[in-house]
């Protein structure tokens, strides 16, 4: 791990002087302006957006969801998987139409996309509608990115990435009053042979205790009920200045006083220790979920990956967490289809599923990543082989799933009701400890709110249930 670089405050105040500049010009022309930010992929990227939210705000935008309407729009992308590509891409070409209807409209482009060579190039070349690019490293800096594009002619490109650095003294804007993401740490030092991250997020640095400690008591006196420490991995956390590890960590946001859940993701399998398992069994406000990615089931397949653990060191792991909390909820990754990948190899995959049981699993087809080093790999299977095994995997999980989820029926929970559906027969959603989905009878005044739910029936991805008597 390498040292935590801290922004100096004089740089975020300079953000902030930016911020001022772009407002007072937004009220000299006397319109109101608007800013609409879209977003792709992962749970980071949502907490980034989030951040660009207030900063817009800050600078005197209303946010919208309507493109033509925008003044400013900004596409956070994910880079993951080539559907994610596309789909951000696709979008973005769209979005051409908005620029003819309104030709000051400013199109940033943003999020782990803007940190590949090959994806910057192709926005330069022909997606010339679009005026400010950058990569990850450099949200902390948009308010002067925007105030350089809206100032100066021809468009901006700061995409180069640098390992990074932490920037704190910026907040977030939060649609959600019940549940919040709360970054640790970002970067990545795992570089697994198939995943683009590291080189788009750079190398792992963990915030601050005590800023981590801060904003998380700020959260819970706001009334958020659910928080998500976030990290590519985040049982790499460590702070520089305590040398507090990741466990340590859930113990003290534990301490703070309120009625709250702790959960966390994405925990990487090398790095899960029992100290982690042990902690979330101590802490009555850590939630009894982790998310522990596998992958494929096959040692070899790992090792071409650069996972870092074998099977049985990851069932090992799986059987440490249940021998301190019986009824922990554990849900996985799996690719189909790595290059190379051989039928027996995926039998391996299913007989790990049969013998973790997972409550709940998501399941990709291998996507090609150019400049990862799986890129390079001889691919054996062709993609029909590869929907076929991926079927398979399916309907595997969807049996132990389903039979998992009908152990609850009978049952009083405990659960989070975290939002409204659009389902006039289970009006309520609500979460489960485990982070399992409950379908509820109720009112809207229980939104936000701890309830005991009485399970009725469940299928393969929820529960059905009604408040306890």
């Amino acid at each position: 791990m390498i040292a935590r670089k801290q922004i100096p405050a004089t740089e975020i105040d300079k953000q902030k002087e930016y911020m001022r500049r772009v407002r007072n010009a937004s009220k000299e022309r006397g319109a109101h302006a608007y800013a609409y930010v879209d977003t792709y992929g992962c749970q980071q990227n949502e907490a980034d957006s989030e951040k660009l939210r207030w900063m817009l705000q800050e600078m005197g935008y209303e946010l919208t969801d309507d493109e033509f309407k925008a003044d400013v729009i900004a596409i956070n992308t994910c880079a993951i998987r080539e559907n994610a590509e596309n789909r951000a891409l696709g979008n973005v070409g769209a979005l051409i139409h908005t620029k003819k209807a309104k030709p000051s409209q400013i199109i940033a482009f943003c999020g782990c996309l803007a940190g590949i060579p090959e994806s910057v190039e192709k926005i330069r070349q022909s997606y010339r509608h679009v005026d400010l690019v950058f990569s990850p490293d450099k949200l902390w800096r948009f308010p002067e990115l925007l105030f350089r594009t809206l100032t100066a002619k021809g468009r901006l490109f700061d995409t180069d990435v640098e390992d990074g650095m932490i920037a704190e003294g910026l907040s977030s804007h939060r649609d959600n009053a019940i549940k919040a993401w709360l970054p640790i740490m970002y970067g990545c030092n795992n570089y697994c042979s198939y995943c683009i991250v590291p080189y788009v997020r750079g190398r792992e640095r963990s915030r601050s205790l005590d800023a981590i400690l801060e904003e998380a008591r700020t959260l819970i006196a706001q009334g958020y009920k659910d928080i998500t420490l976030l990290g590519q991995n985040v049982n790499s956390y460590i702070a520089e200045d305590t040398l507090t590890g990741f466990p340590d960590l859930i113990r003290k946001i534990n301490d703070i006083e309120g009625d709250f859940l702790i959960r966390f993701m994405t925990s990487h399998p090398k790095d899960a220790s029992v100290d982690l398992f042990r902690a979330m069994a101590e802490c009555e406000k850590a939630a009894k979920h982790i998310h522990l990615p596998f992958q494929s089931g096959n040692d070899r397949v790992l090792g071409l990956m650069n996972r870092g653990y074998t099977r049985e060191g990851y069932l090992n792991k799986v059987a440490a967490a249940r021998g301190l909390m019986p009824d922990i909820v554990i849900t996985s990754d799996v690719i189909v289809g790595f290059p190379g990948e051989t039928e027996e190899e995926f039998e391996d995959t299913l007989r790990l599923v049969e013998r973790a049981r997972f409550d709940a699993m998501f399941t990709f087809i291998y996507s090609k990543r150019p400049g990862t080093p799986a890129a390079e790999l001889e691919d054996t299977s062709t993609r029909e082989e590869k929907q076929v095994r991926f079927d398979r995997l399916i309907d595997l999980q969807n049996a132990i799933s389903e039979e998992k989820h009908a152990q609850y029926v009978g049952k009083t929970v405990r659960a989070l009701v975290d939002s409204e559906s659009h389902d006039d027969r289970y009006p309520l959603k609500a979460r489960t400890n485990g982070g399992r989905l409950v379908h509820m009878l109720g009112s809207a005044e229980l939104v936000g709110k701890f309830v005991n739910a009485t399970i009725t029936h469940s299928n393969s991805w929820s529960l059905f249930g009604e408040l306890s008597t």
